[in-house]
């Protein structure tokens, strides 16, 4: 299959720019043609703010860009993984009208919240869900702490929603849980067009760190919705039973440094290479993931099944699904330190119980995370999404068609071409 992969790097590389590697490398061992249209965050540095503006609403060259790769590779799907705000919901239309079936990965909730979080000030947020514009995100901000940004932002989520480019220029969106399905089709999303797909992860083989050590590890971006705060005022002020170590980069890394100089019993590693990360993550006891929103899909969850580590995580939104209560892994309250704390002080106490959790883990690696399995999942959505978009053409052309013909026929044809094209729309 012929496909072309479009994705704008964030300044800061994450989980997202991580998922545009690894599936494009996923393709393309498996022999298909794969084309790869990035932009990057820095290349808007000294453009005015309203060419910025303008082009996140609409970015007319890439489109035109994108539709020219589309008409020159036979490419056959464009699936897109972070199109702000370089690339902008133009090149979906572009891309279609080219020839190509479209897929969105939906890393976040951006659609329904301009911050992408549904997360402010360290608590859920969803006073934006439901809003025809997002006043509240404006107001405070939320989109990089800016009133300005967030304004942009939402100004380009409305025009293309008034426009119906999301609802008509996307044949297939990827949920990465059900959680995530369910709040974008309360949004308006077409569930037939919702599709569940986690993400997946490549272990890195021949680790050399014994599974199983004696500290608790967490590994993210060092930001309020990760939970950075609650995690540090666990170690601060209620004593668990093992020391932590913190591994990552972020608005708030002054303030990790700060606290692990004061704590003896807190080790703040920074930024680390994938492989170093692996070996920390399978040497912990356990991988806490306290984000007090409600996530996208947590990576480093997947990461530490597949090394065979248990994982404490908030009770909220998609990291509800990922793991197993007492299987492979065991829950806290979001935001709540002394939760925690109880969390990890029972695992610490019953080694054997992790050792049984941590297997358990490797169990559902195999079963749900593995490439083998995530590329048959992402071959069954360009299909459907391939098919979408040749039903939906067929019915346009077949209804603009009869829209000549009924010029000079009686009116009451119509309610049968009606008929017609619902029938093949959902055949």
């Amino acid at each position: 299959m012929n496909v072309l992969v479009c994705h704008n790097f964030y300044r800061h590389a994450g989980g997202e720019d991580s998922v545009f590697h690894e599936e494009v490398r996923l393709l393309e061992s498996y022999g298909h043609h794969v084309v790869c249209y990035t932009r990057r965050n820095d290349e808007f540095d000294g453009q005015s703010k309203l060419r910025l503006s303008m082009n996140a609403v609409w970015n007319r060259a890439t489109a035109n860009e994108l539709a020219e790769l589309v008409r020159r590779e036979n490419i056959q799907v464009a699936h897109f993984h972070n199109t702000w705000p370089l690339i902008s919901a133009a090149g979906y239309s572009a891309v279609r009208r080219a020839g190509a079936a479209v897929v969105q990965t939906l890393h976040n909730y951006r659609l329904l919240c301009p911050g992408g979080t549904l997360c402010r000030q360290g608590k859920v947020c969803e006073a934006c869900v439901g809003k025809v514009v997002p006043w509240p995100a404006m107001r405070h901000g939320c989109y990089r702490y800016s009133r300005s940004a967030s304004t942009i932002m939402a100004s380009a989520t409305v025009t293309h929603r008034m426009l119906g480019t999301f609802r008509r220029h996307v044949d297939r969106f990827i949920a990465l849980s059900e959680f995530a399905r369910d709040k974008f089709q309360a949004a308006g999303l077409p569930r037939n067009k919702l599709v569940i797909k986690p993400n997946f992860v490549i272990p890195p083989t021949n680790l050399t760190t014994e599974a199983g050590g004696n500290y608790a590890l967490f590994v993210g971006r060092l930001s309020p919705e990760k939970g950075v705060q609650p995690l540090l005022a666990a170690w601060r002020d209620h004593a668990p039973s093992l020391p932590l170590k913190i591994v990552g980069d972020g608005p708030q890394s002054e303030l990790v440094e700060s606290e692990a100089g004061r704590n003896p019993r807190m080790e703040y590693l920074g930024r680390r290479a994938p492989r170093e990360v692996y070996e920390l993550i399978r040497g912990a006891a356990v991988l806490v993931v306290p984000s007090v929103n409600y996530e996208g899909f947590p990576r480093t969850i997947v990461e530490a099944f597949a090394v065979g580590t248990p994982v404490i995580a908030s009770r909220l939104g998609s990291m509800i699904e990922l793991i197993e209560d007492g299987c492979t892994g065991a829950f806290c309250e979001a935001g709540n330190p002394a939760s925690l704390v109880a969390a990890v002080n029972r695992l610490a106490a019953d080694p054997a119980k992790r050792e049984q959790m941590g297997m358990a883990a490797k169990d559902e690696f195999q079963r749900r995370y593995t490439p083998e399995r995530n590329h048959a999942q992402l071959l069954s959505v360009y299909d459907q999404a391939v098919r979408e978009r040749a039903l939906t053409f067929a019915a346009s052309r077949f209804t603009g068609a009869s829209a000549s013909r009924n010029r000079s026929r009686p009116a009451t044809t119509a309610p049968v071409v009606a008929n017609v094209v619902s029938d093949m729309k959902h055949s």
